[in-house]
């Protein structure tokens, strides 16, 4: 079945076996994975709340939900608690993606990271928990593995963290299993790697490779790629993000209080990521090279078998039918 908004194929929804009147609570729901999710869940007919005081996320991208008579926006803060119960309310689900991203920025912030990121995902695992919401699915990222030096990424094993970005999604884990061993939520973590999709921010000096590459290249801008090129990534299609949260919202029991890469398991070079969009787009630009990101991990794959296992997680999207549909959807956007 296509999806006729931006291209590529929905996942089917008789895969998720939901109570009909479920409700769902997606925070950062403006924001590009979480617009992502409410767009499915409102599709297959559920009632979706959206949290999002768009410090980040962008009213543009829910605005094609608006009118749904099943969606609802909360423009509000997670780091007021009073917002997140009210926000709580009669929820059976939530998909807590709402945060700030970005190494760089959490370098050059600290505070305010400190103060998103942890603060406000402990008011939202609280608010949860007083209001006896079943499942709260949240995001955590692979900036946690930190100086591991295993090119695998393996759940269990990992290293001292390299930024202020990394600490708080290690410290929002650690509050996700002390939730749900001793306040009788059941939490899971999903560790996101590199995601990418429509709707991802191609304009701030934050923005991440690949929609910075294909804005560039359309406009036949310079391209720096710091470092050498050769450090690898796990890049992983919005899509792919999406079926992981429904999922984890069903998972047996088994899998809560535990976190889970949530990749394609391979990994490619940023110099040919490159290339490989540039071949797309017939562009001829080359790249220049700058110095190395602090904080940037040097490589990284992900070992997705604990998701496949206990979440029955199965990416639908390869690498180069992500970039696909991502490229068309820019090439009508910019």
């Amino acid at each position: 079945m296509k999806n006729t908004f931006f291209g590529g194929y929905n996942m089917p929804n008789n895969d998720y076996k939901f109570a009909k009147n479920s409700v769902f609570l997606i925070t950062g729901g403006a924001g590009f994975i979480g617009s992502h999710i409410c767009e499915e869940l409102v599709n297959m007919g559920y009632k979706v709340r959206c949290l999002d005081n768009f410090s980040t996320g962008k009213k543009e991208n829910i605005e094609h939900l608006l009118n749904k008579k099943n969606f609802e926006l909360i423009v509000g803060d997670i780091c007021d608690l009073n917002t997140c119960i009210n926000a709580c309310l009669n929820v059976d689900y939530v998909s807590h993606q709402a945060a700030w991203g970005s190494v760089p920025k959490s370098i050059k912030l600290p505070l305010d990271y400190e103060k998103i990121n942890i603060m406000g995902s402990l008011n939202m695992l609280q608010a949860a928990a007083l209001n006896k919401v079943k499942r709260f699915v949240y995001a955590s990222s692979s900036s946690v593995y930190g100086d591991d030096k295993n090119l695998l990424k393996i759940e269990n094993k990992v290293g001292s963290v390299l930024s202020p970005y990394a600490l708080t999604k290690k410290t929002v884990e650690e509050y996700g299993r002390l939730y749900n061993n001793l306040y009788d939520l059941e939490t899971i973590g999903l560790r996101y790697f590199n995601v990418f999709g429509p709707r991802q921010d191609c304009n701030s000096k934050y923005s991440a490779v690949i929609p910075v590459f294909i804005k560039n290249l359309l406009e036949n801008k310079k391209i720096i790629i710091n470092g050498d090129g050769t450090q690898s990534r796990d890049f992983t299609y919005v899509k792919n993000v999406v079926q992981a949260n429904l999922k984890a919202m069903l998972a047996p029991s088994s899998a809560t209080g535990e976190v889970f890469n949530i990749a394609c398991g391979d990994s490619i070079a940023i110099n040919s990521l490159f290339s490989k969009i540039a071949l797309i787009l017939k562009s001829q630009v080359k790249p220049s090279y700058g110095p190395i990101r602090k904080g940037d991990i040097k490589d990284s794959k992900a070992c997705i078998t604990k998701a496949k296992k206990l979440l029955g997680y199965n990416p639908n999207y390869n690498l180069d039918d992500g970039l696909e549909f991502t490229i068309k959807w820019y090439q009508k956007k910019i």
